[in-house]
């Protein structure tokens, strides 16, 4: 049975009995003093390690739970980025079967383990613990919306922010915020298809060879076309974009 490592430090400095089932009968994790007996444990007492142990179980079970859920994020962000797993494994100064382990949330990974990997796929550290906090059963279903992940770069005067759980399903929904002035100034093309709905403000939109001046309310779509945008107003231009595949 494995455990992350924050749980073995967890067991490792418990003050109480710890019962795991597979393991040997359970035993005294500290040298301190008092009845080495657990019949000779009082009723409060036990109690209390009951719930420790309790608490303890649920925090590994978080712990396991986040752990997957950066495996899952390391995953959708290296095929996004177009790489293999051997060449995200190189980058990371790893194997290949680690990375795969890590992928499926079955590998502990430390801070510079992290940090080479965010590095490699062009992603912020942080994007990797917004998992921390969520209750688990919103998981995967619900973004709120003080706990958006910032996507891309703030530079140019766009801000994106990722409204999909992660980047495992078959798109991704992104809040696009535009300062007055914002332009992207040379086509790019992306091989997915994007939709966008205008929320706020004004939007220009160069694709497929044409220009269009959109405003709040209005919408459009393109695929696998080069293009580029601007915003034209005097004030902010939010957009809502649907994008498939994901491409951050």
């Amino acid at each position: 049975m494995k455990y992350s490592l924050e749980f073995s430090r967890r067991i490792a400095h418990h003050p109480f009995i710890i019962v795991v089932a597979g393991l040997a009968p359970a035993t005294r994790l500290d040298a301190g003093s008092g009845p080495a007996d657990e019949s000779q444990v009082s009723p409060s007492r036990h109690g209390l390690q009951v719930r420790d142990a309790t608490a303890a179980a649920g925090n590994a079970s978080a712990d396991i739970a986040s752990q997957a859920a950066v495996g899952r994020d390391i995953r959708a962000l290296r095929k996004s980025r177009g790489l293999t797993l051997a060449e995200l494994a190189v980058a990371a100064g790893r194997s290949i079967g680690w990375m795969s382990q890590a992928e499926r949330g079955r590998s502990a990974l430390s801070i510079n383990d992290l940090r080479r990997i965010a590095h490699a796929l062009g992603a912020p550290i942080s994007w990797f613990f917004a998992h921390d906090g969520v209750p688990e059963a919103e998981r995967g279903y619900v973004v709120r919306a003080g706990s958006r992940r910032q996507i891309g770069s703030v530079e140019g005067g766009l801000v994106e922010e990722l409204l999909s759980p992660d980047l495992g399903g078959a798109y991704e929904v992104v809040h696009a915020l535009f300062e007055p002035g914002a332009t992207l100034e040379e086509m790019v093309t992306r091989r997915s298809e994007g939709s966008g709905y205008i929320d706020d403000g004004r939007f220009a939109l160069w694709a497929g060879g044409r220009h269009f001046a959109l405003g709040a309310g209005d919408s459009f779509r393109f695929k696998n076309e080069p293009h580029r945008w601007r915003n034209p107003g005097a004030g902010r231009t939010v957009v809502v974009w649907v994008i498939a595949p994901p491409v951050y």
